[in-house]
């Protein structure tokens, strides 16, 4: 029998026989995700700013080391380098920020935006060769499950903040139980976090989908159908919790600003 082997014609970059406008996906993409590394980096490297009352920034919760009195050990210690700038925000960001760098719907949304790798399905790229992820630096993409269990626990830590934001102090130094527009925000940036995380996809293969009869397992299946109801709306989650985490912290610096007022409302 003989075989007969045929190399399909390689398409210059951006060529395509797509008719549709298929560059706008990449590019709403490339703006929404570089606006938000732009202004995520300007907040983080503040150190100011990030807490207003009961208030903190999820960008610097859990705060280890700083001024605010969300601070875990007190204010900067005196072994930190004086010409190394400090900011309690880098010193956790990493954490959720690689988690989402390396998360399943990011991967495919950055590779296409920024390294147009390729720009769109059927369009071409600008390189002739494909190493793919199993060869450095993208191996290192499959860290994501660990940077997973980080993401619980600032998920539980978040979660602390909120409760911390239901109490309000007086003038006089009286705490009393309240809600106001942060406590909402700072709500909402939880509830939006949640679903992007225990939507993962890593957490699906970890709670049930490593199993090859989940039937066996009752209590596995179910737990399997309720993250992969968080997981068919995976691309919603992660832009709508990027996009709330952001304001979160618009928010509370705002208002420790004085430029925005936090009214109570109960």
């Amino acid at each position: 029998m003989s075989v007969v082997s045929t190399e399909l014609p390689r398409r210059s970059f951006g060529e395509t026989m797509r008719a549709d406008v298929w560059w706008t996906q990449p590019l709403l993409v490339f703006l929404g995700l570089g606006a938000f590394i732009v202004y995520s980096t300007w907040a983080a490297f503040q150190g100011a700013h990030y807490f207003f009352g009961n208030y903190i920034s999820p960008f610097y919760s859990p705060e280890i080391f700083g001024d605010s009195p969300h601070s875990w050990f007190g204010p900067k210690p005196s072994w930190w380098p004086g010409w190394l700038l400090f900011s309690p925000a880098l010193l956790i960001l990493w954490a959720p920020g690689g988690f989402r760098l390396t998360c399943y719907y990011y991967r495919g949304a950055y590779y296409k935006a920024f390294w147009a790798d390729p720009p769109a399905c059927t369009v071409g790229e600008p390189r002739k060769t494909y190493l793919g992820e199993r060869s450095f630096p993208l191996i290192m993409q499959n860290v994501h499950r660990y940077f997973l269990y980080l993401a619980l626990i600032f998920i539980v830590i978040l979660s602390i903040d909120v409760w911390k934001a239901l109490w309000f102090t007086d003038s006089a130094g009286k705490t009393s139980l309240g809600v106001g527009i942060g406590t909402i925000v700072l709500v909402i940036n939880v509830v939006l976090l949640g679903g992007y995380t225990f939507g993962c996809h890593s957490l699906r293969h970890l709670i049930g989908g490593f199993r090859d009869q989940l039937s066996r397992a009752p209590a596995c299946y179910q737990a399997y159908r309720c993250v992969s109801c968080f997981n068919r709306r995976h691309m919603l989650w992660a832009w709508m919790s990027l996009f709330w985490v952001g304001f979160s912290d618009l928010y509370v610096r705002l208002c420790s600003m004085g430029i925005w007022h936090d009214f109570r409302l109960i």
